[in-house]
């Protein structure tokens, strides 16, 4: 039997097309305006397709945020397990799997804050919710993995404390104190929260 993939129809060659058309015009205004400033209709115009098309993908502009950020965590992830593969200490490791989130994060400040509040308080029914889901869930296993090679940490442990890791880094980062605050900043207050938790 062969492995290759089934050529997609021309029906899914369309949506896929018209997705990737959303999500190019979704993220060129939103990075260049904020998430306040820009309508869906804006989107859908850029994007060359109805409105009504727009929400068969997506029903608010938080959606479309989150669409558009998924992707972009996910690389950022891929990017955070990379260099914390090569990094043997604990506290080391932990921060550099999350300094690629937090740089994306702050791209546009207000953008990721509104990506954290839908990714918390949006419809888990939602694909590109459950997708954000996903990728926390993700983040959460690459952290239990970090902690549980330090030999102070048992397995039971590490799954909690990576939560928590977690939590703190995205409390941060939605914190309006922390509005004005810069990547390094930021990084440094995540730091020193682990760091405690750690007793390091």
């Amino acid at each position: 039997m062969s492995s290759q993939a089934v050529p997609l129809g021309r029906r899914e060659r369309n949506k896929q097309q018209k997705l990737e058309r959303i999500t190019a015009a979704a993220a060129e205004l939103f990075t260049a305006h904020g998430i306040d400033d820009v309508t869906t209709q804006q989107i859908a115009e850029k994007a060359d397709v109805g409105t009504g098309t727009l929400f068969l993908y997506a029903k608010t502009k938080g959606e479309l945020l989150l669409l558009v950020q998924n992707a972009h965590y996910a690389m950022a992830l891929d990017s955070g397990r990379t260099a914390a593969a090569a990094t043997d200490d604990t506290l080391d490791a932990t921060m550099a799997l999350l300094r690629p989130i937090i740089e994306c994060n702050r791209v546009q400040v207000e953008n990721g804050r509104t990506y954290l509040r839908e990714m918390v308080f949006g419809n888990p029914a939602d694909a590109h919710h459950a997708e954000a889901l996903r990728i926390v869930g993700e983040t959460e296993a690459a952290l239990t993995g970090i902690l549980s090679r330090d030999p102070r940490i048992d397995a039971h442990r590490a799954p909690i404390l990576a939560r928590i890791v977690s939590a703190a880094m995205f409390v941060t980062m939605a914190a309006s104190v922390n509005a004005e605050a810069s990547i390094d900043e930021i990084a440094d207050d995540v730091r020193t929260q682990v760091g405690a938790l750690l007793d390091r």
